[in-house]
């Protein structure tokens, strides 16, 4: 298995767990980061919204970077993160390039992000992308700190973009109520978790400032793919794209990609399923794990096959 950080110490616990906190910047750096996000918040254009696109969709209730409509301001936010966060990427991660970078501001009474996976960003079966998730004040339940299920990472949604059902959709108020573990970082210290690990944040219940900062970072070597569904088409194909840092930039949630190179595609529908089996699930391998040869399930898939 391809490890993800350099220190064995991090990755054993990140491995298991499917996240890890890790001391990142400097306190000179998250000032520096705070006063960034406000020298450049007069160039955002403000969030797209699904109406923008004629299509039905709920309000954000949160500044985020990658939905923004200012290209521009998106380049030149990804320009100021990468440069004081890679030189700590480097140190910690083994081998990672960015691809998404992301100021996230709740205000107060808003800005709960609903229980989700991250997108995939490459082939999970081969390697792990990975956010992280840096807080440039001290984070707590108070003001809507992120939010983990241990242990959920690569057992769920194994394909997932922005027009593909979640298996665990019927089921998230169960999640939210039942299995979370909330991540309480101090101001610079950083998350690091797998983009396939089930997590989310409530509102900012608090009149101070909330904000935080995301880098979506893959492999080196690896490819970046988006799994992209056009209902208008087939709901049920789904096209894998093969996409950079700038299909990024472009890219709007609600509107047909345009540009990008479809290397395969299949078929994928998605079930539902129950909080029994998410709970066995959560125990059970993960999708890029050996599992265990089972003679009588060949025998029944050669038979029905």
């Amino acid at each position: 298995m391809r490890p993800v950080l350099r220190d064995p110490a991090y990755e054993k616990i990140f491995q298991e767990e499917g996240y890890v906190e890790i001391p990142f910047l400097s306190q000179e750096e998250v000032e520096l980061l705070k006063q960034k996000f406000f020298d450049l918040m007069p160039t955002s254009g403000g969030n797209i919204t699904a109406s923008d696109t004629g299509v039905e969709g709920g309000e954000i209730t949160y500044d985020f970077t990658f939905i923004d409509k200012n290209i521009e301001y998106k380049k030149a936010v990804f320009d100021e993160i990468t440069k004081i966060f890679m030189p700590h990427v480097k140190k910690w991660l083994a081998d990672y390039r960015p691809l998404i970078a992301n100021y996230i501001r709740k205000k107060t009474a808003g800005g709960e992000v609903p229980l989700h996976q991250n997108w995939a960003f490459a082939d999970e079966r081969k390697v792990t992308t990975v956010s992280i998730w840096c807080p440039l004040v001290d984070s707590n339940v108070e003001n809507g700190t992120l939010q983990m299920v241990p242990r959920s990472q690569k057992r769920f949604g194994e394909v997932r973009g922005p027009m593909i059902p979640w298996e665990l959709d019927s089921i998230k108020h169960d999640i939210i109520e039942q299995c979370l573990v909330p991540c309480n970082v101090k101001a610079g210290n950083a998350v690091v978790l797998d983009d396939s690990i089930v997590h989310y944040s409530a509102i900012n219940k608090t009149n101070d400032l909330r904000l935080t900062i995301q880098l979506i970072l893959i492999p080196d070597e690896e490819p970046s793919i988006h799994y992209h569904v056009n209902p208008a088409v087939d709901k049920n194909q789904v096209n894998v794209l093969e996409v950079d840092k700038d299909f990024y930039m472009e890219f709007n949630p609600w509107k047909q990609p345009e540009g990008a190179r479809v290397v395969r595609t299949f078929q994928h529908e998605t079930q539902q399923i129950t909080m029994q089996e998410f709970k066995k699930r959560i125990k059970g391998p993960k999708i890029d794990e050996k599992q265990p040869f089972n003679l009588l399930r060949r025998v029944r898939d050669l038979i029905t096959n």
